[in-house]
């Protein structure tokens, strides 16, 4: 039997179109553990092969690691530009943030010399909460225009943890002027209310990129590491979760993945993948999901468990990756 390829579908009114599961590069910034040149080049050629074209970094990963070993994973592959496409981000360094024009303007630069790239697909303003969200809207998106002018960005859009951040500058902006939006921990099947924002989104034209389905660890048999900013409520209801499904000879990472997958208003689902073994087991979840379609039964009585934290969220926190 043919492997079905991932699907491929259209970000918002950009007119391209990101694999439904995508490569979350942070964990090639030894983010998470120490990850070797050859492991993090041999990640992305896998990812590729296996019909991943969206690569997700920043200069924040890793204090830049991660943009230059996605770099290196890229040119390795001797495919032509258009076969990929790369999304970074700006405004959140490792010395703290600044969205100032000035320093995205230099930002992109600095990230296109990492990439040995002429230019990014996506350029976001990363993490918009801890900065203001008048600078954003005023100073930092049309500094992001300049640049798209400048042919060294394609398109433009915003990340963050809380919804509210993404309908502020939305309705403040010119329509158009943000092509897509990144959100994290909010369509998992612990917390899906991202997906209350997505008729609006579809209203301005605005592409969806979903990351971390796994909840940053909440949502896997190992749980989620110490700095974890979850309630200690929500943290124990996941594993009580997590253990159910292994008792039942399921992996609730792989259900987390389906279930975050199987909402085609969703571009890509975002996810940190550091080895081959990590890229096939995400990229097996999703060509299984085409094939089999959601384990129903195991995600209601999941979700059934989970019911008493359902959309419980964290406040931001600086600690995150």
């Amino acid at each position: 039997m043919d492997v079905p390829k991932l699907q491929l579908r259209p970000l918002g009114n950009t007119g391209i179109k990101l694999s439904s599961v995508g490569f979350g590069a942070s964990p090639l910034g030894s983010v998470f553990g120490s990850v070797s040149e050859t492991d993090a080049i041999a990640s992305v050629r896998e990812a590729f092969c296996l019909g991943i074209n969206f690569f997700d970094t920043s200069p924040y990963y890793g204090g830049t690691l991660s943009e230059k070993m996605l770099g290196k994973g890229l040119k390795a592959l001797g495919v032509a530009r258009n076969e990929y496409i790369v999304s970074t981000k700006c405004g959140r360094y490792g010395e703290g943030f600044d969205f100032s024009a000035e320093r995205v303007t230099k930002s992109i630069d600095e990230s296109l010399e990492r990439l040995q790239l002429d230019y990014v697909d996506i350029f976001q303003c990363h993490d918009i909460e801890f900065g203001s969200l008048d600078q954003i809207v005023k100073e930092t998106i049309p500094a992001l225009q300049k640049l798209k002018e400048a042919g060294k960005i394609r398109f433009i859009g915003i990340t963050g943890l809380p919804l509210e951040i993404f309908t502020h500058v939305l309705d403040r902006v010119p329509p158009g002027t943000v092509d897509v939006i990144l959100s994290y921990c909010h369509y998992s099947i612990n917390d899906s209310t991202l997906e209350d924002l997505l008729p609006y989104l579809k209203t301005k034209g605005v592409g969806v990129i979903s990351a971390s389905p796994l909840a940053m660890g909440l949502l896997t048999e190992f749980g989620p590491p110490e700095w974890h900013p979850a309630s200690p409520e929500l943290k124990s209801v996941c594993q009580a979760a997590a253990v159910y499904c292994k008792e039942k000879g399921k992996n609730i990472s792989k259900l987390a993945m389906q279930y975050s997958l199987s909402n085609k208003d969703i571009s890509s689902v975002l996810v940190g993948m550091n080895s081959v073994k990590q890229v096939e087991e995400n990229v097996a979840a999703a060509t299984e999901l085409a094939v089999l379609g959601k384990d129903e039964e195991t995600l209601a009585e999941v979700e059934a468990i989970l019911k008493p934290v359902k959309n419980q969220t964290w406040q931001s926190g600086i600690q995150r990756s």
